[in-house]
């Protein structure tokens, strides 16, 4: 049963350089209520939970815990009056017992007194109906009851707001299940909840009202069962129904006719779920669906940038066995991954060395590429590419994000891939330099180059690809072509696809 306002955040602004984060946004979380915020990347969920637990201090606007105008100063603070944070990543310690864990800091450890520790977290345990003993390591137990245990420490700590972050996106169903049963019973007891997830039927499930962010700002905050599945997509995307978007003329019938270029059967990783996937030579296909969606982890397994734990996989109609990226780059396909910092650029390298990296692997470092030719290479690409940086060895890293973007795509293109795979080659990126890399996929499709391409812009996606394959808690609920390619359907089979294995 839903109570009294526990927590109010009226008009909260955060500034960081050259970006306003947060701009007077307003939150409300009651006693006894499970409130889902929700928002795409970069909207300002995680800007919003780190001000209220003092990670970051507003620059505007006041926050009222039980009626009382406070101000949270440090994570400590937070905890002080009742606001705890249960993360993603476990944060407790799994060499130490259940009971350790739920203690640790609060009480005094001496040996004497560990039975009474265990004692007190078996009753809380089993107040909470979670499958744990206190005298039980940590690391035994599943991670869905380490996040259990982890929210049994906050019960204890007398926690009035309990913020949930990501916290089912490495559980499988039956822990989810396990958790969700948590959440009811704490919210019974008068707990608010905050909820932040990138998984809609979770949200549908458990939660009692919605707040959707979008660009640092508040959109609105609605009763679940009154948003339905697709206007809650179309809130967080921010495009009404109604809005269609300019779409790319696709010759059908000369896709169609096309060989099959690459084709996976039950492909799946230690992240992405069996799946069925192909694409023709020469045509501009793409993942879509909101982040978490599963349409990373998809095209990582087809470029065994994860481990591979099944399927089979034909590439130009004969077997072939990716299971790394060294054998993906060989069968000649090329990837982009959606972390440039972390897994594109080298930052200290200069941009000639980062251009020829991967020409060099696939000849093998026993036959290096000589200077005279690494040079000619990156002239080349920085003059097609249009690469702005004072010389070919400038370090990478000192170049806008654009042209370390541009660089990358300047590796694969040096090694001609068959097949490129471009996850979120425009974000974070100016509007000219969007263009110019749009313009380039079509250019290498009529080419013959077959590429895949993930943007969390769907117009993006709809200017670019004649095929979507739509995506939703790691499973594929759909595919898109010819007229069905425009925002409204885009938006319609996310919030109601059925789950399916192939397209």
């Amino acid at each position: 049963m839903q109570g009294s306002s526990l927590l109010q955040m009226h008009h909260i602004e955060k500034r960081f350089p050259g970006v306003l984060a947060l701009n007077g946004v307003d939150f409300e979380l009651r006693k006894g209520e499970i409130h889902a915020l929700m928002g795409e990347n970069g909207a300002g969920k995680s800007t919003l939970i780190k001000v209220l637990t003092g990670v970051y201090q507003k620059d505007g606007g006041e926050i009222v815990v039980d009626g009382e105008s406070v101000s949270i100063r440090s994570p400590q603070d937070a905890q002080n009056k009742g606001i705890s944070t249960v993360y993603q990543e476990i944060t407790l310690c799994p060499n130490l017992t259940v009971a350790e864990n739920m203690f640790i800091g609060r009480e005094s450890g001496a040996w004497i007194r560990q039975k009474q520790y265990e004692k007190r977290a078996d009753e809380l345990l089993g107040r909470l109906k979670i499958p744990a003993r206190g005298g039980q390591q940590l690391g035994s137990c599943s991670l869905a009851v380490q996040q259990m245990v982890a929210i049994a420490r906050a019960v204890d700590m007398k926690c009035k707001v309990l913020i949930l972050d990501e916290p089912t996106s490495s559980l499988d169903d039956n822990e989810v299940n396990m958790l969700f049963e948590l959440m009811r019973s704490l919210k019974k007891q008068g707990v608010g909840i905050i909820f932040v997830t990138h998984f809609l039927e979770q949200v549908y499930a458990v939660s009692d009202r919605i707040t959707v962010l979008r660009n640092g700002e508040l959109v609105g905050e609605y009763l679940t069962e009154e948003l339905p599945q697709v206007e809650l997509v179309a809130k967080m995307i921010g495009k009404e129904l109604d809005e269609l978007s300019s779409l790319k003329e696709v010759d059908e019938k000369k896709t169609k006719e096309q060989a099959v270029l690459y084709e996976a059967k039950g492909l799946s990783s230690t992240e992405a779920l069996p799946f069925d996937f192909k694409i023709r030579k020469g045509e501009v296909n793409g993942f879509t669906g909101l982040l978490g969606s599963g349409r990373s982890e998809s095209v990582r397994a087809i470029f065994g940038a994860d481990k591979v734990t099944g399927g089979e996989v034909r590439m130009k109609g004969q077997s072939a066995k990716i299971s790394r990226p060294i054998d993906a780059m060989k069968a000649g396909i090329g990837y982009l991954a959606e972390d440039r910092k972390r897994d594109g650029i080298i930052a200290e390298l200069s941009v000639r060395e980062n251009i020829i990296l991967a020409l060099q692997v696939l000849n093998g470092f026993f036959k290096p590429i000589s200077r005279s030719e690494s040079e000619a290479f990156a002239d080349e690409y920085i003059k097609v590419l249009n690469i702005k940086t004072a010389s070919r060895e400038t370090p990478v890293g000192s170049l806008s994000g654009g042209n370390q973007q541009k660089v990358i795509l300047a590796r694969w293109l040096l090694t001609h891939p068959d097949y490129l795979i471009l996850d979120e080659p425009t974000r974070g990126i100016d509007v000219g330099t969007k263009l110019e890399i749009q313009k380039l996929v079509l250019k290498l499709a009529e080419e013959g180059v077959s590429v895949t391409f993930i943007s969390s812009e769907v117009e993006e996606m709809l200017r670019t690809c004649s095929r979507l394959i739509v995506m939703r808690d790691r499973h594929i609920v759909g595919e898109l072509k010819g007229d069905e390619l425009n925002q409204e359907q885009v938006m319609r089979t996310i919030a109601g696809g059925d789950a399916k294995n192939g397209q």
